[in-house]
């Protein structure tokens, strides 16, 4: 097959000048590449045409469905033909994402590389229990023990990753924060540090994660579980890609025996259990108690900003998950 008339593919995303995706259209493209809202805020102001789109692909649809991107992609779908190829990416299958595919595509087929909502094989998983006011010290302390570079590192909030990303620093951990009130340029410069290798740590939040790939990242570390169990098959999935052996690690405090307990059964597997010597749980402390239906996660409630309720930037639109 002669793909000799593809071009490369051109990236479009917020937080960043219009100027060169605009000067990229204007000399032509085969393959566009693009976040929903920079997409229609070009095409609103008449720099893109979408009238003869051949093949339309919907990648990462579980989260911008999460993130509450499915309107724009229902305004999307009226700018392209009728008639055309449609194909629909997700790393995991939600009952939400087979409704959408059945509202979006016409009789589809459907492709499975991995049972569904699976983690790959070649990622080690383990779980250490730990109180959560040791969990810092006992991340510091597995990196520096085991000699660990290229960590990944997932918390729960921006303030979290913030200040865990600080905090590693000063124990002479090389470390640097990316989530959704970084700016892309910020962003940008901490993930090329990182895949270079001269940052140690990228410490980040779920959605400033996503996409992320990374060539053969070692080691992912969920240093808050997700709340959602579908988000841990999301963030391991970071390693253990394209055959290459990974270890994803939780340091899970009493708080977050419910949220485990949900990725095991999602997952369908019993995760071993470790305690780091030097790092024993206290059997005395208690889970804390829930309010309003989710646990006090010990932060000032106006540093806990859900990730997806950040303020709008670099144009890209972000609203509120309706789950």
């Amino acid at each position: 097959m002669d793909n000799t008339w593809l071009c490369a593919p051109i990236l479009f995303f917020g937080g960043v000048g219009q100027q060169p995706q605009i000067d990229a259209l204007k000399a032509g493209l085969d393959v566009l590449v693009a976040t929903p809202g920079r997409l229609l805020d070009l095409h609103q102001q008449g720099h893109v045409d979408l009238s003869c789109v051949e093949i339309l692909v919907l990648d990462e649809a579980d989260r911008m469905l999460d993130m509450g991107f499915i309107h724009d992609i229902k305004r999307l779908l009226r700018l392209v033909p009728k008639k055309r190829q449609n194909l629909l990416f997700s790393a995991t299958f939600s009952n939400e994402i087979q409704t959408l595919a059945q509202q979006l595509l016409d009789n589809p087929a459907m492709i499975e590389v991995a049972p569904r909502n699976a983690t790959a094989d070649k990622i080690e998983q383990a779980i250490y229990r730990v109180d959560r006011e040791k969990k810092r010290e006992l991340l510091a302390h597995l990196i520096q023990q085991n000699g660990w570079f290229q960590v990944l590192v997932f918390t729960r909030t921006k303030h979290g990753a913030n200040r865990l990303a600080e905090q590693l620093s000063k124990q002479d951990i090389p470390s640097m924060a990316i989530h959704g009130n970084k700016s892309q340029g910020a962003r940008t410069r901490a993930l090329t540090a990182f895949k270079s290798g001269d940052l140690q740590v990228l410490v980040a939040t779920d959605i400033a994660a996503r996409g992320l790939d990374i060539n053969e990242l070692p080691h992912v570390v969920n240093f808050d579980l997700p709340n959602v169990a579908e988000d841990y098959v999301h963030r391991i999935g970071r390693t253990g890609r394209a055959g290459s052996n990974g270890e994803a690690v939780s340091l899970v405090c009493v708080d977050e025996d419910a949220l485990l307990g949900n990725i095991e059964r999602l997952i369908k597997q019993t995760l071993p259990k470790h305690i780091e010597p030097g790092f024993e749980p206290d059997p005395s402390i208690k889970p804390e108690p829930i309010e309003n239906g989710r646990r006090n996660q010990r932060q000032p409630r106006a540093k806990r900003k859900p990730e997806g309720q950040s303020a709008n930037t670099g144009g890209e639109r972000k609203r509120r998950a309706r789950r």
